[in-house]
């Protein structure tokens, strides 16, 4: 894994020295993503400076340095990311007559560029990637992001200066970046804990769009799709072919074996995140089986009780004989990284599942270079409670208006710790998670019709331009009407918004940022391409079955290790933030609610914050992931508002 960054002075009235000083400062932003080695290429007649920092992988000879010149000179790369097909792309190549320096897949992709051209070799491209590739002979230079946004990409335009790089930090280094908030997407972002794409805290900067290539020459910019989410879901549902259970579990474990084999290739130790549940399980059976020797795992605990999914990863990781690897952490762990998720995190985001990643990154980055994970699962193959819970609710949401907001009403009156109080007497292995949030999830639904629940079921705050002043929130997919009648049935259309908005825009976001931070590769085996395929092909009896998610994974897993050890209510990577809010964290969040530091901002009304935080510490409420998209807004703010190049 890598960091790139580059610039681009369409004018080309940047000095030469000038230039080479500005690639190298804005590469340096970097240094985290890739500690290994870092190098730059500049053409000052041209105006254009590539930067690269390296974590080296695969070929960890200089032959893989970046930035990369195709044979012929033509391409220049900077590349992040994994190709999990060199192999073959290569020897295609050698056929076609080219003759390799080394074995790195970045070559291949170049020589790729120089063969087929750039989008017809991206097409080709099983992997995980993001890349900026100057091309000499038609003075353009091309951005390119994979097909479901597993590595991240921004760029700005300004005039004649173009802008890009893995992280916003590289953009902000450079001194003509306008770092001017965008109100707009800081509404969206109060309603989503995340800013979706292709939207950015900046205006004017955007992320490449997943599956998408930029071509930019001096006469302008054009965007191309080279693979299309929802056009392939749509064609692998019309084309669905009747399987029996046995010959889709097959299919499945034969997709799914290829893909974690593909990726288990590396020069540098390789391990996997295991936390006990479906998804990683999956990907550690299909290691094992694959692998000449013991596989390392990796995990975390807390010891906050309800929150702890250490035991059930640690069952698992002793039938599979894996070495496994498990800490078990203190609250004051988590809690001293609060005030650094700003940095790494360089526009607001506010999962808290955030904490836990990064500490089992910084655990894992101790003991290997790159990490497998199960991420994608519960989008492919539904596993998200909110699924089942529309599934379930859908006689409710049928009765009258009148009726459901009575009961909403009902629902919200009853105080946060009932709920938590009552969950105790339900047996740990099928007590709920968070009840009180669900129940509030509820409660925000039943009012609402059945094509507004989605919606309500995925926001913070429900309505967030009445809290961002002069912000307008922007609106994307989820307010597309004509989805509703393209993938009709509720869960399938639930599963598909998640992949291509809340999965690229959050789950791999918040595992890309906490992972580079301590110089982590990961991988996720279901994200593969051909995956996503299969998943969309399957009747929908294939994914949810007696009401309960991921049927045929199950199926596949159970192969390997027992039912037992995987059948259990779905527990999530989350923390007690409601109470931390009321204990060690309430003079941080005191500090930040200031109604006066948060008047003097201009971005925010004080007031429904203030009101929500005084019903949160009475107990009246559960405001937990409310108040923390808040806090991380403002801890954001407090930041990089008044340094916004990070000096």
């Amino acid at each position: 894994m890598c960091g790139i960054a580059g610039m681009w002075d369409r004018a080309g009235e940047t000095q030469p020295d000038r230039l080479v000083t500005l690639t190298s400062a804005i590469t340096g932003t970097l240094f985290h993503r890739g500690p290994d080695a870092g190098g730059q290429w500049c053409d000052a007649t041209a105006g254009i400076g590539l930067g690269h920092r390296r974590l080296a992988i695969v070929d960890l000879s200089p032959a893989g340095n970046q930035p990369m010149a195709s044979a012929n000179g033509r391409f220049i790369l900077v590349y992040n990311g994994e190709c999990y097909n060199t192999g073959e792309l290569r020897q295609a190549l050698e056929r076609a007559g080219q003759v390799f320096r080394g074995h790195s897949d970045t070559e291949v992709l170049v020589e790729g560029f120089v063969h087929w051209g750039v989008e017809e070799c991206v097409r080709r491209v099983n992997g995980m990637f993001a890349f900026a590739v100057w091309d000499r002979h038609e003075q353009a230079l091309w951005l390119g992001r994979d097909r479901l946004g597993i590595k991240p990409l921004y760029w700005w335009r300004a005039g004649e200066l173009v802008l890009f790089g893995s992280e916003l930090k590289g953009l902000r280094a450079h001194p003509c970046f306008q770092a001017e908030i965008d109100r707009d997407a800081v509404a969206a972002f109060l309603r989503h804990n995340y800013i979706p794409g292709p939207h950015s805290i900046y205006r004017g900067c955007a992320k490449v769009v997943p599956g998408h290539l930029l071509r930019i020459d001096r006469a302008g910019l054009e965007d191309r799709c080279y693979w299309d989410a929802r056009q392939v879901a749509l064609e692998c549902m019309a084309n669905r072919v009747p399987m029996d259970d046995v010959s889709a579990a097959d299919r499945l474990e034969q997709l799914l074996a290829d893909a974690v084999h593909r990726q288990m290739v590396s020069d540098v130790p390789l391990g996997a995140f295991l936390s006990g549940g479906i998804d990683s399980t999956a990907v550690v059976a299909m290691m094992t089986a694959k692998a000449g020797a013991r596989v390392r795992t990796f995990s975390i605990g807390f010891a906050e009780a309800g929150y702890d999914e250490s035991p059930y990863a640690a069952a698992v990781a002793a039938h599979l004989g894996t070495d496994h690897t498990q800490m078990i952490v203190e609250p004051r762990d988590a809690l001293d990284i609060v005030p650094r998720l700003a940095e790494w995190w360089d526009e607001p985001f506010a999962d808290s599942s955030q904490i836990p990643t990064y500490l089992l990154s910084a655990m894992t980055r101790r003991h290997v270079t790159v990490a497998l994970s199960g991420d994608g699962g519960d989008e492919l193959f539904a596993g998200y409670n909110r699924y089942f819970w529309h599934s379930r609710l859908s006689g409710i949401l049928a009765a009258p208006l009148p009726l459901r907001r009575f009961t909403a009403s009902a629902l919200r009156a009853i105080p946060p710790g009932v709920w938590e109080g009552a969950v105790r007497c339900v047996p740990r292995k099928w007590r709920p998670a968070h009840p009180s949030d669900k129940l509030r999830k509820l409660a925000g639904i039943l009012g609402l019709s059945p094509a507004e629940s989605y919606l309500r079921l995925v926001s913070q705050w429900p309505a967030p331009d009445q809290l961002v002043k002069g912000g307008r929130e922007p609106h994307g997919l989820l307010w597309d009407e004509r989805l509703g009648k393209e993938i009709r049935d509720d869960v399938e259309r639930m599963q598909f918004l998640d992949t291509v908005t809340y999965l690229p825009d959050d789950i791999l976001t918040k595992v890309d940022r906490a992972s580079m931070s301590v110089s982590l590769e990961t991988r996720v085996p279901l994200l593969d391409h051909r995956l996503f395929a299969f998943a969309w092909s399957l009747s929908s009896n294939m994914k949810v079955r007696g009401g309960q998610g991921k049927w045929l994974l199950r199926e596949v897993v159970c192969r390997h290790v027992p039912r037992h050890l995987i059948e259990r209510p779905k527990m999530g990577f989350g923390l007690p933030i409601g109470r931390w809010l009321k204990g060690t964290l309430r003079e941080w969040a005191e500090n930040l609610f200031d109604p006066k530091k948060i008047a003097a901002s201009g971005l925010l009304d004080p007031a429904p914050i203030r009101h929500l935080w005084e019903a949160h510490l009475a107990g009246r409420v559960d405001g937990q992931y409310q108040l923390w998209t808040v806090l991380m807004l403002l801890s954001w703010l407090e930041r990089w508002s008044n340094d916004p190049r990070g000096t």
